[in-house]
């Protein structure tokens, strides 16, 4: 399975504080999405040839690091593979809606990181009545 890092997520207690520090520290441009508490980051804001990623709130039991995530081709096949070579989830498959998929691992060491397959029919399952 080879493929291409391409974003990565900074987690918070407080997202929009942290999102200044960035931008005070690094010039990146970040901006929250609508509807979401989401806020999205590039790297090079001026030419947009820059690495993207995403500053949220820290999961419960959310790492203290950032996030980097590799795009795949299918991430049920990438978890699949990843739990036979020795890697736990963390974070089970999720929607991002009309988006796509993505999931957490943790290699045999420990070192977390997530999958991403874009999917603009991603959906999360509807919740029965």
């Amino acid at each position: 399975m080879t493929s291409l890092l391409t974003h990565f997520e900074i987690y918070g207690d407080d997202p929009a504080k942290l999102a200044q520090f960035y931008v005070g520290l690094f010039g990146w441009q970040i901006e929250k999405a609508p509807g979401v508490d989401y806020w999205r980051i590039q790297t090079e804001p001026k030419s947009g040839n820059g690495f993207g990623g995403g500053l949220t709130y820290r999961p419960a039991d959310g790492p203290s690091a950032w996030l980097p995530y590799v795009t795949v081709v299918a991430v049920d096949e990438a978890l699949a593979q990843a739990q036979r070579t020795g890697a736990r989830i963390v974070r089970p498959k999720t929607a991002v809606p009309r988006t796509g998929w993505y999931a957490v691992l943790a290699d045999p060491e420990g070192n977390c990181f997530g999958i991403w397959q874009a999917d603009r029919t991603a959906f999360p399952p509807l919740e029965p009545d």
